[in-house]
């Protein structure tokens, strides 16, 4: 349990987490098996510092939107060190663990990184034969079956295939559901020996129902705004309409090669392609600018100017009749079907040699990707109505959805000349090169230098749809290079002591998949975002391995930010600079024999230090990230190995009330969760397990935006019962 020397999985950062100049939490399989993580947002809710979005505009981004120390990292997912561009959620069924790299990375992985870095590291076949089934069903009408089986073909092949099945609604979420299965075969070649190959293909279907959430309000001109939960309305209220709707489809195959030439030099190659398709439809709540009976005309309160009906309403002394705007256009996504296609090469050297007394180990390569999304757009034939704040109701019957040929004066209106256009295509090229080499000055002091150049060349396009305005065509090709800079001292080999400069690089049309509007006329000229790090830490595995400490304090400098207007989804530099610094702290392993803990902390001061168009942001807290969060997890086994073996545990989630935009006038309050299991072994090879969820049924929140914020769940239990050979 003790994570430090976990793999970081990537052939770039050959080093356990112990020896990695970074602060890196990593979760590990344990503990996910303990709380019976399913996804990645619930795996992730272990490491201080990471906020779910719900993606903002009319491109509904939906899917794993998650950021890192506050800034955004939807496009900083990776699997066994590739990109995952996929706009899905991500189920958890063939994880092994999952390391969270803190800080610009660019180095490392190329553009993006501002906050960090996500890395799944996926199960892969291994030597031995074994067989695992479980099955869990719990509050919520949640059903959910996975299988994992590993069989050895030969002294030096073997095959695993993992599978899962899922079905389930949400607890305190009215209409939500996830319908969902996944299977992941691989087969590896060359087990213990100089050269193996390993292939392997995942396929991920998800029929599910957006949520996005509830809306802000304020219950007065100066008041802070609350989410309108806080006001007593009922947490089980879902916006939506019977058209809402999120499917995807995932596929992915990937090679990973590893040549030993000499005790020298390894040379890696990882290799993947990836198909992506998706339809999605959802509303965007309103309660700030909607009239009372009003409905939406063309994405227009039906020509009037906006009002605050909807809040004075709700505030007055008849709050049943306000109204709620579901808005399907720019302030809500538009309809869309969504086609992707990837690829990414990475190949790697690592060699250890020397040059006189001094030790070096150099890390060289290059990397490829290529990514492209097409669009078509849909739209409604006719008006589409507002609902009850109180008591809304997901009808709206005599509504037509068709596409963009049958509709195209209905289409969105995209500002920046873009128009009402059917089609949206986006692709992108990246080319790096990355080069670092770790120098032992002495046996306990190193130093390690590198950088990684890119060019980055993306296009845009807007086509088709209302003949109003022209079809547009954008470009931008952003050529950039990023260092990283690290010392450490490790008299030890179980501590280090390590300082951290580095830098990455964010272009604005970063976000292909993840954007219905990656580029347009402003930002396709405008300069990439720019962060840096500084950071000071200490690693330390103490009592022979048991327990492992980390400790980081980091400056983290953010320039030319990129922000999503929360009104029309599009991406732009605002010239803001922003800076996190701060502390976190984390612990993990075992305390006493069969007692295991796992907890981190984390203390921001998260600032905007300059603004750049609106200077009363300055000053002000950079949202989404809280001044103080932490994470516990602890579990203990009574009896192990006797008929009436035991094992309880339990586990509190607090994050601080933070700020909800960047004008700091809405606020959403505190989260606390407390969960527990209790889990029994029989019979040798069988388990059966309790796991609760948010204990005290508290009203928390999950997935956050600007002028809106998702429910966590409420309180639910989840029985498991599996079987291991």
């Amino acid at each position: 349990m003790n994570v430090l020397h976990e793999s970081i999985g990537l052939s770039r950062m050959p080093q356990d987490a112990m020896h990695t100049p970074q602060n890196v939490n990593v979760v590990p399989q344990v503990l996910m098996q303990q709380q019976n993580v399913k996804s990645l947002d619930e795996a992730l809710k272990n490491v201080p510092g990471i906020t779910a979005s719900v993606g903002e505009g009319e491109g509904g981004m939906a899917g794993d939107q998650f950021l890192i120390r506050g800034f955004a990292a939807q496009n900083d997912i990776y699997e066994n060190g590739l990109r995952d561009f996929g706009v899905y959620t991500r189920d958890s069924f063939y994880y092994d663990h999952v390391s969270v790299i803190k800080g610009p990375s660019s180095e490392v992985f190329g553009n993006g990184t501002t906050g960090g870095a996500i890395n799944i590291v996926t199960k892969t076949p291994h030597l031995g034969n074994s067989y695992q089934a479980s099955f869990s069903g719990g509050s919520g009408s949640y059903y959910r079956g996975t299988l994992d089986v590993n069989y050895q073909l030969n002294s030096t092949t073997a095959f695993r295939l993992t599978g899962m099945g899922n079905e389930n609604n949400v607890v305190g979420r009215d209409y939500i559901y996830s319908h969902r299965w996944g299977i992941a075969p691989s087969i590896a070649f060359g087990l213990g020996k100089k050269v193996s190959f390993v292939l392997e293909y995942f396929h991920q279907n998800d029929n599910r129902i957006p949520d996005y959430g509830v809306p802000v309000v304020y219950s007065s001109a100066n008041a802070i705004g609350r989410p309108v939960t806080e006001y007593g309305v009922k947490r089980t209220n879902w916006y939506g309409t019977t058209y809402d709707q999120d499917d995807s489809s995932t596929d992915m195959i990937t090679g990973r090669l590893t040549a030993k030439v000499n005790p020298i030099l390894t040379l890696y190659n990882d290799m993947r392609g990836g198909i992506f398709h998706r339809y999605f439809s959802a509303s965007q709540e309103a309660c700030s600018n909607f009239s009372s009976g009003a409905t939406l005309t063309n994405n227009t309160f039906n020509g009037v100017s906006p009002s605050s009906t909807c809040q004075s309403d709700f505030f007055s002394s008849n709050p049943a009749a306000a109204q709620v705007a579901r808005n399907g256009g720019v302030g809500g996504p538009e309809p869309y079907r969504q086609s992707d296609w990837s690829i990414q090469d990475v190949f790697s050297g690592v060699a250890h040699l020397k040059t006189g007394r001094i030790r070096h180990e150099i890390i060289g390569g290059f990397d490829i990707e290529y990514v492209t999304d097409h669009r078509q757009n849909y739209a409604y034939g006719s008006n589409r109505p507002g609902t009850s704040l109180l008591d809304p109701s997901p009808a709206v019957p005599g509504l037509t959805l068709g596409d963009c040929n049958q509709y195209p004066n209905r289409l969105v209106n995209i500002g920046n000349g873009v128009g009402r256009k059917c089609y949206k295509n986006s692709d992108a090229l990246d080319v790096g090169f990355f080069l670092s080499d770790q120098i032992w000055l002495t046996n306990y002091l190193s130093v390690k230098a590198g950088f990684r150049w890119d060019n980055w060349n993306s296009h845009y396009s807007a086509t088709g749809g209302s003949t109003a305005t022209p079809d547009v065509h954008y470009g931008q090709n952003e050529t950039t290079i990023n260092p990283s800079v690290s010392i450490m001292y490790t008299p030890r080999s179980n501590l280090m002591v390590y300082f951290n400069w580095s830098e990455s690089t964010t272009p604005l049309s970063m976000y292909v998949t993840n954007s219905s509007e990656p580029l347009n006329s402003k930002s396709a000229t405008a300069s990439p975002e720019r962060s840096r790090l500084y950071e000071v830490g200490a690693k330390y595995s103490a009592f022979h391995d048991r327990i492992g400490f980390t400790a980081a304090l980091f400056r983290l400098e953010k320039n030319n930010s990129i922000q999503t207007d929360p009104s029309t989804g599009d991406i732009s530099a605002t010239s803001d600079q922003e800076r996190n610094q701060g502390l976190e702290l984390s612990a993990s392993g075992t305390l006493l024999r069969n007692w295991m803990f796992y907890g981190t902390y984390a203390l921001y001061d998260p600032t905007i230090t300059k603004a750049g168009s609106t200077t009363s942001k300055q000053g002000g807290q950079i949202q989404y990230v809280p001044h103080n969060q932490a994470t516990a997890w602890t579990s203990y086994e009574i009896a192990p190995r006797k008929p009436w073996n035991m094992t309880i545990g339990g586990g509190i989630t607090w994050r601080q009330g933070v700020w909800l935009d960047q004008a700091n006038t809405a606020r959403v309050p505190a989260t606390v969760e407390f969960d527990a299991m209790v889990s029994h072994h029989f019979a040798d090879h069988w388990k059966v397990a309790m796991n609760a969820y948010n204990l005290d049924n508290r009203l928390n929140y999950g997935s956050l935006f600007s002028n809106r914020v998702t429910p966590s769940i409420g309180r639910s239990f989840l029985f498991n019962i599996s079987a291991q050979y």
